[in-house]
């Protein structure tokens, strides 16, 4: 039998029995759950006898009181199963959290007696200062020699029992640092630990090298968790190639492998590095299970791994999984990553890339936990997963996408890239390669006209950029965004065209502007920090002339690090051209944006941002505090950024295709220095950094007249209020959009809160290129251009539900809206003040 439930908004309850609805009174619901509670499962005649002592029930059938009782026991058992996995979960994250506790007790105590060691020895060496100075200089040289020089590793033989003895070695330090006091762990900036958190997540304190540690929950058994981790490439997005060379097993039932590993180079300025590795799995006696590794750089008599030209050997030191089975199901596991990434060999501006612990917990340590999660979401809960019904082959897509601007952005000789010779100006860099079917992952064939599948070679031009004072989260979310603000749409036509079938020419200068650009959400991460979509670039038709395209191109783009909130992390935007009928096998030639922060300290941007943007509004004294207040705060920041764009060409195209991308990227350059000076927050009190229209009044007074107006034409208050000081604020926070636009000719907008922004998908610096009827369609035109009079003569204007358009096409459903004149202290008017009430996205 199907019975259904549900509950209405006045409390009464809905029951479906075959196709029959009951409606229950909320004294009927009242009276049924205090029987449920005093009985869960009534018999046939404890059913009748409850409605004849029960008169409120009277009108209820004996069969639709059974269906009620079966309703409330089965969403009893749903809420009890699920309380009982939230209890699992935060007994294990309790009992993670004490053991953090325990450890952390102890390294206070060891720092504690090293204190006390230190001093103890700062008395004694001045104790014989003062009775004999060659004997105590003689003592502190060698106390100093033997305290402060760090332990070293003697040679090992790299022989299977000398491998075992490696192993077991590397076993113990793994187990000291990830449970222990090894290393001074002190907590990331920013991760605050909890039961919906991604877990416990460290960074090392005075260590050689960088070293990162994560500790969480997952809900996978740990044999599965060891599989996934061991396949590096499926997670690790910088690393390139896993190569296992040789496999023994131990007489503990352990496996010894040895491992090498090549990492992709983050940017276009220095090489890629490689690991030569050990790796030990082996089973604890608590049932515990163990991946530890670490280089085997000082072995002896054993085999051995030559230096590898463009990467630079570095060093692991002592890392691994500890992965311990979850009572009830799943895992607790423990990462480590320690590293010794050699930032000798690169420019001193981007050593601290090879510095930094918390870069290392992003891109590597956190980059597991977040995969493993993932993974469990899809095997518990695939029908609330982020990556649709296929997760498997969404993420393969995102794969590629990586892999393909990494190998840009490299350009490793062995995949056939070879350089270019430079116009004379090496800001740019060309790599053309001739080998295209290897580097976009499919078998290139041939169409019906004979004419190749894709095109016969690609060509690369990238750079590397400093970019100061600006968040890279705030900068890849406009070039999100705003894509028409760097790109050339007749490049980005010929890139569609370039991997289909057919030739194609070279792009020219078109008169005409971006036809408009939609974003179609495809997939995301459980926390967001990651997600796919397809852009829709529309009418692009105006190109077809002379390429083989279709009027709207598409392309497949991954996003990663645009949430200011997060401290530390790097940013990428990375697209490809596909067809509309996208296959898994299609070819994807990946170009794009990666920004990573150089400073390791917290340098995260302010949550406030773009309400500090709208602070730069004001002049004069006010404006000059909140610049002050902001820089003291985000410091000067600086990051790298590094851009890689790839083209499909024909052989006897070469030079011309080169000179046009040398120019295209030159150009990209060229918009990205406008942008980040704009966004850049040390200059947002500036008037050169943000040009306001003439006239344009301070932030404060153009909300208390934003205010005042709505008062004085419609007889209530806009904000809810006390005080001058709070009524930016409180607007700025205000849940309706409210968007300012000038009284021109063609009026353009000028100021929006925070939802206004969110409604036009825009922020404040772009939202002045905004035109008033750009954002409501053809029957938003027609009422608007028939009622604008209304709102000048009559000071206002009340506007029926409809729908409008972001600035990047999406529609925007809207209950209704409310437009008025915004007069200023001399009561003329100063512009229109549009409110979009309970607005959403269509």
């Amino acid at each position: 039998m199907m019975t259904v439930s549900s509950a209405c908004k006045d409390g009464s309850k809905v029951a479906l029995d075959n196709g029959k609805y009951v409606r229950y009174t909320p004294e009927q619901v009242e009276a049924l759950e205090r029987l449920y509670h005093e009985c869960p499962k009534p018999s046939s005649l404890r059913r009748q006898q409850l409605i004849r002592e029960c008169p409120i029930l009277s009108n209820i059938e004996p069969k639709q009181i059974k269906v009620w009782f079966q309703n409330r026991r089965e969403k009893q058992r749903k809420e009890a199963s699920r309380l009982q996995a939230v209890n699992r979960k935060l007994t294990a994250m309790n009992k993670l959290l004490m053991e953090e506790n325990d450890r952390l007790q102890k390294q206070v105590s060891h720092l504690v007696y090293e204190n006390s060691f230190f001093r103890q020895q700062t008395h004694n060496n001045a104790t014989l200062a003062t009775t004999d100075t060659n004997t105590s200089c003689e003592s502190v040289v060698t106390s100093g020699q033997r305290n402060l020089t760090p332990q070293q590793h003697p040679p090992r033989d790299a022989s299977p029992a000398g491998l075992l003895s490696i192993a077991e070695e590397t076993l113990a330090e793994f187990l000291s640092k990830a449970t222990g006091t090894a290393v001074e762990w002190v907590q990331m900036p920013g991760m605050k630990p909890g039961p919906d958190s991604i877990g416990i997540v460290a960074i090392s304190h005075g260590c050689p090298g960088v070293a990162a540690r994560a500790c969480g929950l997952v809900g996978l058994e740990p044999a599965r968790v060891a599989e996934i981790l061991k396949d590096r490439l499926s997670w690790f997005r910088d690393c390139r190639t896993v190569d296992v060379l040789n496999v023994m097993s131990t007489g503990n039932g352990g496996t010894i492998e040895l491992l090498y590993m090549q990492l992709y180079a983050p940017t276009t300025l220095a090489p890629g590095r490689d690991f030569w590795l050990l790796r030990y799995t082996s089973l604890l006696e608590d049932g515990s299970l163990v991946v530890c590794e670490r280089s085997l750089n000082n072995t002896q008599n054993g085999p051995a791994m030559p230096p590898v030209q463009h990467f630079v050997r570095a060093d692991m030191l002592a890392s691994g999984y500890l992965i311990r089975p979850c009572e009830g199901g799943g895992s607790i596991i423990h990462i480590v990553d320690h590293m010794v990434l050699e930032p000798w060999s690169v420019p001193e501006v981007l050593r601290p890339l090879y510095e930094s612990s918390m870069l290392l917990a992003q891109r590597t340590t956190m980059a597991a936990l977040r995969h493993l999660r993932q993974i469990s979401q899809e095997v518990s809960q695939p029908s609330v997963t982020g990556w649709g019904r296929r997760p498997a082959a969404l993420r393969a897509l995102s794969q590629r996408l990586s892999k393909g601007f990494n190998e840009a952005v490299n350009g490793f000789a062995d995949d056939g890239w070879s350089m270019l010779e430079s116009d004379g100006i090496d800001d740019v860099t060309l790599l053309v390669n001739s080998s295209p079917s290897k580097m976009m992952g499919v078998n290139l064939g041939y169409n019906n006209n004979g004419f190749p599948s894709v095109s016969s070679s690609l060509l690369c031009a990238k750079a590397s950029m400093l970019l100061q004072n600006v968040p890279p989260a705030i900068l890849l979310r406009f070039l999100r965004e705003h894509r028409s603000e760097w790109a050339d749409s007749s490049i980005d036509a010929y890139s569609a065209a370039a991997i289909k079938a057919g030739p194609c020419s070279l792009p020219g200068a078109r008169p005409g502007g971006f036809g408009g650009q939609v974003i179609l959400p495809l997939a995301h991460t459980i926390e967001h920090e990651e997600f796919m979509e397809v852009i829709k670039l529309e009418n692009m038709g105006y190109y077809r002339d002379d390429m083989n395209i279709p009027g709207d191109v598409f392309l497949l783009q991954l996003c990663s690090g645009v949430d200011e909130h997060a401290v530390g992390t790097s940013a990428e935007l990375v697209f490809a051209p596909i067809d509309a009928s996208f296959s898994d096998d299609a070819p994807i030639l990946p170009s794009g944006f990666r920004i990573i922060p150089l400073d390791s300290g917290t340098d995260a941007a302010s949550p406030n941002r773009t309400l500090d943007l709208a602070s730069a509004l004001e002049v004069g004294t006010t404006a000059n505090k909140a610049a002050g207040d902001n820089s003291g705060h985000s410091g000067s920041t600086k990051s790298v950024m590094t851009i890689a764009f790839q083209f499909a060409f024909e052989v006897h195209l070469q030079e011309n295709i080169a000179t046009m991308a040398r120019q295209y990227v030159r150009s990209i350059i060229a918009s990205v220095q406008r942008v980040s000076l704009a966004l850049s927050p040390s200059r947002f009190g500036s008037h050169n950094a943000f040009h306001l229209p003439p006239g344009t009044p301070e932030a404060q007074t153009l909300a208390r007249w934003i205010c005042n107006s709505y008062r004085f034409y419609l007889g209530v208050e806009l904000l809810k209020c006390e005080g001058s000081e709070s009524i930016l604020k409180s607007l700025w926070h205000h849940s309706d959009a409210v968007l300012c636009c000038s009284l021109k000719a063609l009026p353009v907008f000028t100021f929006a809160n925070q939802a206004g922004l969110d409604m036009l998908e825009t922020t404040l610096v772009a939202l002045q290129d905004i035109t008033l009827e750009k954002i409501f369609d053809d029957n938003g035109k027609k009422t608007l251009c028939t009622e604008f009079p209304q709102i000048m003569q009559q000071g206002f204007m009340c506007i029926q539900g409809g729908i409008c358009l972001s600035s990047m096409g999406r529609p925007v459903s809207y209950e209704r809206a409310v437009a008025w004149k915004v007069l200023n202290e001399e009561e003329s008017a100063h512009c229109i003040c549009f409110m979009f009430i309970n607005w959403s996205f269509v």
